[in-house]
């Protein structure tokens, strides 16, 4: 189906050119380019088909089509030949540049003999000769088959490195790659890091550069010891080169310097997300450099035993790490072969061979804020602690159970154990009275599964599982355990329309009644054992206490310590230690509810001190979990840290699910922030998020990795951020629209504001365009959509595209009549019609007034509302803005007025520093208006001293200084 619109004329014909020119390299820019040389061909006129077919050239030169790359420029250069007059200079400069490409194209090409590339190049230097063109570029070219071939690469270096530049040579950026990647060679990595220096750095770059550069400096880097920047190049580089073909060789380094680093798991996730390059690759010896950091990697994955982890690879099958790898193996090689087989040496199996044989340079670098290992990306993943299971299977049922009626963290892993073994074909459950029938194994698995859903707040089916298991205790004879069953069913089923309820007299009303049910089940079900009811008690008094946490009642309290009383008297009867642990740690919470800090604490030292007595020793991180975070409410940071941390310690010896590991990494996080230890705190954070996704608990986990994100920016590492949210946004349950989409827009929202930061414009615009499109639909959040909406105006005039921001802006405030956002569209208003004014002047200024005017609008409605702003007041910073945007303007006198006008609307600062910037940057920018642009220097210096005097004893120094500066200035000009 055609892509492109026919064009009638040429200048439809040039303008679908630009427009396709804005497209991503790929197929669909290809194809598109090909159906415009179809249409140029109706024309007459020559000219307009010679920049077709350089079009189609250039999508076939960066999309990795190396095949029809020199066909097209076969046509071009006859026609240059046939009518040269057609050619203008920029023309002329574009088809000897292009002899370039399709030297490179035919390099690339096993197929094409030795002595063809050799012919073009000789072509090339007589055309050069003729034209009276230098010949460094020619030269350039020969080193690089000289390179390619890896023969006579000296003297072909030392022909091209000397010669003087042209205007036909490579840009510096490539250049400087080139003499880098010879000292590479020749093993001198300090001598090809400083010669890449400039492109590292950024100071010289182009379409490429510094993306290629990064790939091939990073193993050097690492080498050299350089260890920070080598993983601040890898987040930029690899975000400027992933999923383009034709910088598949650029991300098979990448893929190789995690491998060699220890981020095996983070190369099968970006191996996943360039998977179609397997299949898009035209170019054999892009084909071949991918590949080979492909096999590099998986590898590495199969040496460390996880060679049946699942791999992204080929379409059209499922591969696992072997089997890619395998696959891989043989393709790699050949090619290689083939391309030695062409040139007459062994230079590119030896360099695949090299690549393989290289060991890992760092055993553990963390590259990003995920930091995950192979057992995290496991479909399965393994606990962080190996638990020892019996290997006789009466044992094991009854060490499950026994675990079970503890509360001890062994059954998680007993219980998957027995899962596996009773899915296995041709189970056979042990002849045992003492192990029971298999109907009451299923029901034990069942129940293990409704407690891990249910922590997982998966409430209905958990409310479910518990009700199948009761049914099948039933079926075996085990009365105790059904009542059990069905008193676990009680609080989820509950939590259902809780949950879904509107308000907390709601909710209050659902856990009455569960609480109702609870004590009607127990009343009657007299032969429960002493555990079984323990469990039914310690339900009881939950119940009530999410009654409280719900309503926060005072008259909610004493029914909760009531109900904790008994499961006391009853546990301590019965020396059940785990319910007596239980009980301690209700009251506490119950007391911490109740906004009693300090009782709660006192409570939790009691129940430390007899834990750490009679145990059981799996409470201990919990209970320093919760005495952290109350210290946390009482604001002793320090000390709640100190808990938090022994908490983690002691919690390494047990199941991360089974002592709410992540929490305790959240709340270390929050106490780090307290201590002004964000970087820690951004560590805690990730760790605990990874560990929900570990547990299943993929919500929890997004939100908090939102958190990470949102901190990682505010600490300026926008490369860290954009890297984490890159890796989320490629989850699958993420990109398969699975994930709550309101979530998942928050993190694209992240990433959009990251690559802003990162002056990614480009793609931070259409990522906010995007979320604007959707938002748009969010009828129940219609304050989100003004937010993204005003945002992204502002982007957009960023990027000088003032009618598309008039767009995005007025869809914030059809929004924010919804629901208002008044400081944020007054702050994207008037950064709107800045930005108009800066950029167009005189001409921008009636459209930035008429935003201006909005902004007023919106200025007049907080005000109504008696809305008080948390940092400028409105009308003080509108005033400011029609000050700014009349002098971009010309207008100087308006600006003067309206800059006055804003210097009463703040008022001459007091001591406090609330609007003493605010006040100074008035004064400064009228000062500028008044005695630079309207040449009235005495006035303005009367206006500076007069400020100056006015913040000097006030202690304002920071806010003196501009004004002193100017008046220095003012004084030596006049």
């Amino acid at each position: 189906m055609p892509t492109a619109p026919h064009a009638q004329n040429t200048d439809e014909l040039y303008r679908a050119l630009q427009e396709n020119d804005r497209r991503p390299y790929g197929r669909t820019r290809t194809v598109t380019a090909e159906e415009l040389v179809e249409a140029a061909e109706q024309f007459a006129e020559p000219r307009p088909l010679v920049h077709a077919l350089l079009a189609l050239q250039k999508a076939y030169n960066y999309g990795s089509e190396p095949r029809k790359s020199p066909v097209v420029f076969a046509r071009v250069l006859t026609l240059f030949d046939e009518q040269p007059d057609v050619f203008d200079e920029r023309l002329r400069h574009t088809l000897f540049w292009r002899f370039k490409w399709v030297a490179g194209a035919l390099l690339a090409l096993p197929e094409v003999p030795l002595a063809s590339l050799r012919q073009w190049l000789t072509e090339m230097r007589d055309r050069y000769e003729k034209a009276g063109l230098g010949l460094q570029p020619y030269y350039g070219q020969a080193y690089r088959l000289a390179a390619h071939v890896g023969e006579d690469t000296d003297p072909a270096f030392e022909l091209w490195a000397g010669r003087t530049r042209t205007e036909l040579s490579d840009c510096e950026a490539c250049e400087i790659c080139e003499r880098a990647l010879y000292h590479l060679a020749a093993g001198d990595d300090e001598r090809a890091l400083r010669t890449w220096e400039p492109v590292l750095a950024g100071k010289e770059s182009c379409q490429e550069e510094p993306a290629r550069s990064v790939s091939y400096a990073l193993l050097p880097l690492l080498r050299t010891g350089r260890t920070d920047r080598a993983r601040e190049l890898h987040l930029t580089g690899y975000r400027a080169c992933r999923r383009n073909p034709a910088m598949s060789g650029e991300v098979g380094r990448h893929l190789e310097f995690c491998a060699l680093t220890g981020n095996e798991a983070r190369g099968l996730e970006l191996l996943a997300e360039n998977r179609a390059l397997f299949d898009e690759l035209d170019s054999p010896l892009d084909l071949v450099g991918f590949l080979t950091g492909v096999e590099v990697l998986l590898q590495r994955v199969e040496l460390l035993g996880h060679g049946d982890l699942p791999a992204a690879g080929y379409a059209g099958r499922t591969w696992t790490v072997a089997g890619l790898r395998a696959e891989v193996r043989g393709r790699a090689a050949d090619l290689a072969a083939r391309f030695d087989a062409r040139n007459g040496t062994t230079a590119h199996t030896d360099r695949h061979t090299a690549r393989l044989d290289r060991a890992p340079l760092l055993d553990a670098l963390e590259l990003t804020l995920r930091a995950r290992g192979l057992d995290d990306v496991a479909p399965a993943a393994a606990p962080a602690v190996a638990v020892a299971v019996p290997e006789s299977l009466p044992e094991l049922i009854a060490r499950a159970r026994k675990s079970e009626e503890q509360g001890h963290p062994d059954a998680t892993a007993c219980w998957a154990r027995l899962r596996t073994l009773v899915a296995a074909p041709g189970y056979a459950h042990p002849d045992d009275p003492a192990v029971g029938p298999l109907v009451q194994l299923r029901a034990d698995l069942l129940a293990d599964e409704a407690g891990r859903v249910g922590e997982q707040d998966q409430f209905d089916k958990a409310a479910a599982l518990w009700e199948e298991a009761a049914s099948l205790y039933d079926e075996a004879g085990a009365p105790g355990d059904a009542a059990l069953a069905r008193a676990c069913a009680v609080l989820p089923a509950a939590e259902l329309p809780a949950e879904r309820a509107d308000g907390a007299e709601a909710k209050a009303a659902a856990l009455t009644a569960a609480h109702a049910a609870l004590v009607r089940l127990q009343e009657e079900t007299p032969d429960l054992a002493p555990y079984q009811e323990a469990r039914v008690l310690r339900l009881r008094a939950s119940a009530l206490g999410l009654r409280l946490q719900a309503t926060r009642d005072e008259e909610h309290i004493a029914p909760v310590l009531a109900e904790v009383d008994l499961l006391l008297a009853f546990a301590t009867r019965h020396d059940i230690t785990g319910q007596i642990s239980g009980a301690h740690l209700l009251r506490a919470s119950t007391h911490a509810l109740s906004g009693d800090l300090p009782t709660a604490v006192t409570e939790i030292d009691a129940l430390l001190d007899r834990l750490k007595a009679d145990g059981p020793a799996w409470h201990l991180p919990r209970t320093l979990g919760l005495r952290g975070r109350l210290r946390l409410g009482l604001q002793d940071a320090r000390a709640a840290h100190e808990d938090l941390t022994e908490g983690l310690r002691l919690a390494a010896d047990w199941p991360s699910d089974s002592v709410d590991t992540a929490r305790l990494h959240g709340d270390l996080a929050q106490a780090c922030m307290h201590l002004g230890r964000p970087d820690e705190a951004l560590r805690h954070l990730s760790r605990s998020a990874e560990l929900d996704l570990r547990h299943g608990s993929r919500t929890d986990a997004f939100c908090t990795y939102g958190n990470v994100a949102q901190l990682s920016l505010e600490l300026g590492r926008v490369e860290d951020c954009i890297a984490l949210l890159d890796s989320l946004l490629t989850e699958p349950d993420a990109a398969a629209g699975e994930m709550d989409d309101r979530l998942v827009a928050q993190l694209r929202l992240y990433r959009a504001r990251a690559l802003r930061a990162g002056e990614d414009l480009k793609a931070a615009t259409a990522e906010f365009a995007a979320l604007a499109a959707e938002s748009a639909g969010w009828d129940d959040d219609p304050g989100s959509h003004a937010m993204i909406a005003a945002e992204t105006a502002v982007l957009l005039a960023e990027s000088g595209e003032f009618g598309r921001a008039r767009e995005a802006a007025d869809q914030a405030l059809a929004a924010h009549a919804r629901a208002p956002r008044y400081e944020q569209l007054s702050s994207c208003l008037r950064e709107l019609a800045r930005l108009q004014a800066q950029r167009q002047g005189a001409e921008g200024l009636a459209d930035a007034l008429a935003v201006l005017a909005d902004a007023g609008r919106v200025a007049d409605e907080a005000r109504a509302a008696e809305y008080e702003a948390r940092d400028r007041s409105l009308d003080s910073a509108l005033a400011y803005e029609h000050g700014r945007v009349n002098a971009y303007a010309g207008e100087y006198e308006t600006s003067l007025a309206a800059l006055d006008r804003a210097l009463t609307l703040v008022g001459a600062p007091g001591p406090d520093k609330d609007h003493a910037g605010e006040w100074a940057e008035c004064v400064r920018l009228a000062a500028v208006v008044e005695g630079i642009y309207l040449e009235r220097p005495v006035p303005a210096l009367t206006r500076l001293d007069a400020a100056i005097s006015h913040l000097t004893p006030l202690g304002h120094t920071e806010e003196t200084e501009p004004l002193t500066s100017l008046a220095a200035q003012l004084r030596d000009e006049g």
